[in-house]
């Protein structure tokens, strides 16, 4: 396996590649030919047109095949952008991409610089190299969303004048490493086939389109918000991805007759959700067999005190919910997903009760409270990112490096490193709890010496939430 710096390349094997960037992005491919410019609509791939000749995108995932791209293309090149349009990249996890050849081997790894004002981030391009292919990591960075991307590929760009602010006097803001914004983003519009026959028209930020929430079993949306007001939470809405995602796994629990948050595959409920494009602050779940129908499972919801207390939990705003029956038995299985969306806000809140409800413990103990510390959140954030991105769970990443390891490379000079991580656990209090209850978690909470923390959080990966907290003195 490689692990590529900007600018570095590989050769890839022969056959379809994929390429995967778990997180709250949306991945863009663009194929081009010797020119580097398109040849017509349907070299622009997005979530709203997700399919072209030799490349598809599928949530997280870009599949590249090089033998059936069309004739006089020669260059792949994939671009990511924040999910929720018009969000810096440098507010939201790190980036890490994976490329895996045919039979799932892992090829190469690049993660790139982290971005600071950059809204897409050009990450990887797949090029023809005599009869066969390699892949060369980028990392450049544009601050003025995919218009400025489909510019420099040839695609037309529609503006709505009438939407555009007024510019800012003086000279317009350089991203670094990328280039200037043409004009302050607008209300954002998708990406579309213009009439002129031109390649796709493109807006800047434009917005991630989801199919229509499909209707909940009857009377399931209504039952759940009466008992939620009751307690006095918001209502919940229904969203499509959350569904689709509760279907499959209600379908692979009636298919093996049993109960489980893991598919046949190996593929928890979780990296299926963010599989689907659901980045998630916060999930709950129910997992039930037996109830026929959508009040006697919201019943069984709310007829356990842990299992009523999701149902119950404020903070989620979204729901998905799906039955299936067993085909032998008859059993009826059900899937239900709660969650709080991703937010950078949200993000910068949890992080925010880690450092508060620790600092709790150690003025409890006697002991001064440490600072928040941009760098090692930087490193906590991108090791909490990076344990989901490569399926590990240790101090020590598959490359061998080390927490000081993280934190000298996100530009800290503290000279006694220490670090705690977790995952599984639901909340800030949880986890801050579970560290408390450990003995050497315990001691790096309260070790005199330490004078600064750096939190670290991603929802995903086959435990469902990793922690980090990163230590500095």
């Amino acid at each position: 396996m490689n692990e590529l710096v900007a600018g570095g390349n590989v050769p890839l094997p022969d056959g379809a590649v994929t390429l995967r960037v778990p997180g709250p992005f949306d991945l863009s491919v663009i194929v081009t030919g010797d020119s580097g410019k398109v040849a017509g609509d349907g070299d622009f791939v997005f979530y709203n047109q997700p399919a072209t000749s030799g490349a598809r995108l599928q949530g997280d995932t870009v599949t590249v095949d090089g033998r059936r791209l069309r004739p006089g293309a020669s260059r792949v090149t994939v671009a990511v952008s924040p999910a929720e349009p018009g969000t810096p990249l440098g507010r939201l996890p790190a980036i890490a991409l994976q490329v895996h050849g045919p039979g799932g081997l892992l090829v190469a790894r690049f993660t790139p610089p982290r971005p600071d004002r950059e809204t897409v981030l050009l990450l990887a391009e797949i090029y023809r190299r005599g009869p066969g292919w390699k892949l060369r990591a980028l990392g450049q960075g544009y601050a003025d969303g995919l218009a400025g991307v489909a510019r420099d590929f040839g695609v037309d760009v529609a503006e709505d004048e009438a939407t555009q602010p007024p510019a800012a006097a003086g000279p317009p803001p350089r991203a670094p490493g990328g280039r200037p914004p043409t004009a302050p983003a607008g209300p954002p519009s998708p990406l579309r086939p213009s009439s002129s026959g031109h390649p796709p028209a493109a807006r800047t930020g434009p917005p991630r389109l989801h199919p229509s929430a499909p209707a909940a079993p009857d009377g399931f949306l209504g039952l759940v918000n009466a008992a939620r007001a009751s307690a006095g939470a918001p209502p919940v809405s229904l969203d499509a991805r959350l569904t689709a995602a509760a279907g499959a796994h209600a379908a692979g629990m009636a298919a093996r007759s049993t109960l489980s948050s893991e598919h046949a595959d190996g593929t928890s409920l979780y990296q299926r959700v963010v599989a689907g494009g659901y980045a998630y602050l916060a999930m709950g779940e129910h997992l039930v067999s037996g109830p026929r129908t959508p009040a006697d499972f919201v019943e069984y919801c709310l007829s356990g005190e842990q299992s009523r207390r999701t149902v119950h939990n404020r903070a989620y705003t979204h729901v998905g919910v799906a039955h299936t029956a067993d085909a032998r038995s008859g059993d009826v299985y059900w899937t239900a997903l709660w969650a709080t969306p991703f937010s950078p806000q949200g993000l910068a809140e949890w992080a925010s009760a880690v450092l508060r409800l620790t600092n709790a413990e150690r003025t409890a103990a006697g002991l001064r409270a440490l600072s928040p510390d941009p760098l090692l959140t930087v490193a906590a954030q991108g090791h909490s990112a990076d344990m989901i991105a490569r399926a590990f769970y240790s101090h020590t990443s598959p490359d061998g490096g080390e927490p000081w390891h993280r934190a000298s490379a996100a530009g800290s000079t503290h000279r006694a490193i220490g670090e705690n991580i977790a995952c599984g656990q639901r909340t800030p209090a949880e986890v801050v709890d579970g560290w408390m209850n450990s003995p050497g978690h315990r001691a790096n909470i309260l070790k005199p010496s330490f004078t600064h923390l750096g939190v670290g959080f991603a929802g995903g990966g086959s435990a469902g939430t990793y922690w980090t907290q990163l230590f500095g003195g």
